[in-house]
């Protein structure tokens, strides 16, 4: 999947693409069919950069449901030609979760786009994770014949159709095809059935990697395969060579650490830094400045891990080197600092804000360590990453930060929180929001009395307002 293109932050489009509460706001303001033209385009074009993780759907179907959208260009999009051609789900997810909750909201449209896609589309599993949710027995037994019709009867076709079942995110439409009084269904679900459980068996009884027991040179060679296969099994194999080493093997896991292999020196800086060995910081600090970029990072990695009060201090050296270990010495004092660290904590801010970007990865650590030192007068660089990251996520953890640091959060952005695409950016908006505005008095008995809402979000309403909270 292409990162998508993002539009600027002060459009309709930008603002609904970045799931932000404005873009709901200023939706419902706009023309109609501006504002739903919006909408489709961002349920079409997935915009999130990590569609994982990042909500969108329930956020885009209430919008459709405020705005009484039609839901043509979504079907168009799911039966277009291209759908048998790009197979991804991402191409699809997106708009197949929305109806998923449009359905919950009692759309009946949108329950039979789902239905007609889980028996025609590609991506048809998906659409049956979200029926399996919100459909009745009836609509899910009708599904059988043209699900199981997928795959072929000979034994290549009846081990995909195991995985499939084995696989299931929501396995309530297989258990009820199992009991499906059409023997040549149920037959074919049940086998499935015992094949995907003896399969997970299998997996589940099949050793890898080393095991106690092994030399430590052995597991340092074990870690260079995976070097060599592309794999970075590093981290596995410092927890192996937590198992097997001893006191009598640190002289030679100090030198792996010095000029070992890639991997065994990888292996070797993760296990000296995760036991808190005094000569790891100074092995860490050599391989950043002569190591391989697959050293570097293990390196970096290993000292963000570090807890200890050596490590700390030796961040506040760090801090302002301008290479990658002087960003992780902020991020490990915005984790672990002291409120003396401040300074510090906040010029890596600000560096990795004009040196990156809103987007930075950095500047998740970064933005949380501002929320908890407190540090005020980073209340501008904080809305500015607020305004203009197009995650949902670091948005959130902006709007925390906002909330520990700048006065203005409760009559200002908080309000435009309680329409946020992320349900923990709802949550902060829920227990800060000022309820003087009339938008948020009735924003929040929505929240309160909608069923698709996290319970986190209506227990923060419920604190602001006791358990009556609906009958505001």
């Amino acid at each position: 999947m292409f990162d998508p293109v993002i539009a600027p932050s002060g459009t309709l489009l930008g603002l609904l693409q970045r799931g932000r509460g404005d873009g709901t706001l200023h939706a419902l303001t706009a023309p109609r069919a501006e504002a739903l033209a919006a909408l489709n385009h961002c349920v079409l074009r997935d915009p999130r950069h990590d569609w994982q993780v990042e909500n969108r759907s329930l956020y885009y179907a209430r919008l459709y449901l405020d705005l009484n959208g039609e839901l043509d260009a979504v079907e168009a999009h799911l039966f277009d030609s291209e759908d048998v051609l790009d197979t991804d789900e991402s191409r699809t997810g997106l708009a197949l979760a929305v109806l998923g909750h449009l359905a919950s909201y009692g759309r009946w449209d949108a329950l039979e786009l789902l239905r007609r896609y889980a028996a025609h589309g590609s991506n048809w599993a998906w659409a049956l994770d979200e029926l399996a949710l919100r459909d009745d027995d009836a609509g899910l037994r009708a599904l059988a014949a043209p699900v199981l019709a997928r795959f072929a009867t000979d034994p290549e076709g009846e081990a995909e159709l195991a995985v499939a079942v084995r696989d299931a995110f929501e396995p309530r439409p297989w258990r009820l095809w199992a009991e499906d009084p059409r023997e040549s269904i149920a037959t074919r679900v049940r086998a499935a059935q015992e094949t995907g459980c003896f399969d997970r068996w299998q997996r589940q009884m099949r050793p890898t990697g080393p095991r106690p027991g092994w030399s430590v040179r052995a597991v340092f060679e074990w870690a260079q395969q995976g070097i060599e296969r592309g794999a970075a099994l590093h981290v596995p194999a410092a927890r192996c060579l937590a198992a097997v080493a001893g006191p009598e093997d640190r002289g030679e896991i100090l030198q792996a650490a010095r000029n070992g292999t890639d991997g065994a020196r990888c292996t070797a800086l993760r296990y000296l830094a995760d036991s808190n060995d005094p000569a790891a910081l100074d092995l860490i600090e050599a391989a950043v400045a002569d190591g391989p970029a697959v050293v570097v990072e293990a390196a970096v990695d290993a000292f963000e891990r570090m807890r200890s009060i050596a490590a700390v201090d030796r961040a506040r050296g760090w801090a302002q080197r301008p290479d990658v270990l002087g960003a992780a010495a902020g991020r490990m004092l915005a984790c672990r600092g002291g409120a003396q660290d401040s300074d510090l904590v906040l010029g890596a801010l600000r560096e990795a804000v004009r040196g990156e970007g809103p987007d930075a990865p950095t500047l998740w650590t970064l933005v949380d360590g501002t929320g908890r030192l407190g540090i005020a007068c980073a209340a501008p660089v904080l809305r500015h990453i607020y305004r203009e990251t197009a995650s949902s996520h670091l948005r959130g953890r902006a709007a925390r930060a906002l909330a520990a640091t700048d006065p203005s959060f409760a009559a200002g952005f908080a309000v435009e929180c309680l329409w946020d695409c992320e349900e923990t950016t709802r949550e902060i908006a829920a227990r800060h929001a000022e309820t003087g505005d009339a938008r948020v008095v009735e924003r929040l008995r929505r929240l309160a009395a909608d069923p698709a809402e996290e319970d986190e979000v209506q227990t923060a309403v419920r604190s602001r307002f006791g358990p009556d909270a609906q009958a505001m």
